[in-house]
């Protein structure tokens, strides 16, 4: 058996009692939280290979529902299973042909459509986690309609000029022990923008910090990664706020 890429260890995971409710919306379900004032502007969170139920990014949603975002975290995996920590990394590539992070456009449209129809959001940004991380870079590149966009280690994949072209601000979050991104892979990322990138991009690496690190709940982080995790977060919000 493959050693787990993450090193993310889902095993011993507080509980966390969310603050928001479950929607559907059309064929998806979704959960949703909402500031406690009303506000016409939202927040898409892309969750990772653990799916949309899972605590960690249930957390995310609510922390960005309080710095005043309608936000919401749809099911993109569309009611299929999500990748578990007892399954078998082996299986990972045939699992990943099932969902593939590039292909979201529809589910990104159902939800922008009841964003601006149901919540009346006129400004929508997007973040997402590993798998959603690749998502949101796809996003970035295909629908206008997002005004920003973070993604934070999603990895970097199909390396042609149309993977550059941004729509709109984009900030790309990495961990430097990451093992599924390379250092190098992140260098040449940053040289494409450079080149073909007309919009406002920003990279950045976290020292220390592995895959998965940016949604761990303040229970479970590690004193040494804690400061890294909370500057990442931090960063994530005031480049939403900046462009949303």
């Amino acid at each position: 058996q493959m050693a787990d890429p993450f090193l993310y260890n889902t095993g011993e995971r507080s509980h966390y009692g969310c603050l928001g409710h479950e929607v559907q919306i059309e064929y998806l379900k979704a959960y949703v939280c909402r500031p406690s004032f009303s506000t016409d502007k939202a927040v898409i969170v892309a969750h990772d290979v653990f799916g949309w139920r899972f605590p960690d990014i249930r957390y995310i949603v609510d922390l960005m529902a309080s710095h005043g975002y309608i936000t919401i975290c749809p099911d993109f995996f569309k009611g299929t299973e999500p990748w578990k920590s007892t399954d078998h990394w082996a299986d990972f590539p045939d699992w990943m042909k099932n969902h593939d992070p590039m292909k979201v456009d529809k589910e990104a449209d159902v939800v922008l459509k009841y964003l601006k129809e149901q919540c009346g959001a006129k400004k929508i940004g997007i973040v997402g986690f590993s798998w959603g991380g690749m998502a949101v870079h796809h996003l970035m590149l295909k629908n206008p309609q997002l005004a920003a966009g973070v993604s934070l280690y999603g990895r970097i994949v199909r390396d042609s000029e149309e993977r550059y072209n941004l729509l709109n601000p984009t900030f790309f979050i990495f961990g430097e022990k990451d093992h599924t991104i390379s250092l190098d892979q992140i260098f040449l990322l940053e040289d494409k923008l450079k080149q073909y990138c007309k919009v406002p991009y920003k990279i950045k690496v976290y020292p220390g910090q592995v895959h998965g690190f940016a949604q761990l709940k303040p229970e479970d982080m590690k004193p040494d990664d804690k400061p890294y995790i909370e500057e990442a977060r931090r960063d994530m919000i005031d480049w939403i706020k900046m462009f949303v």
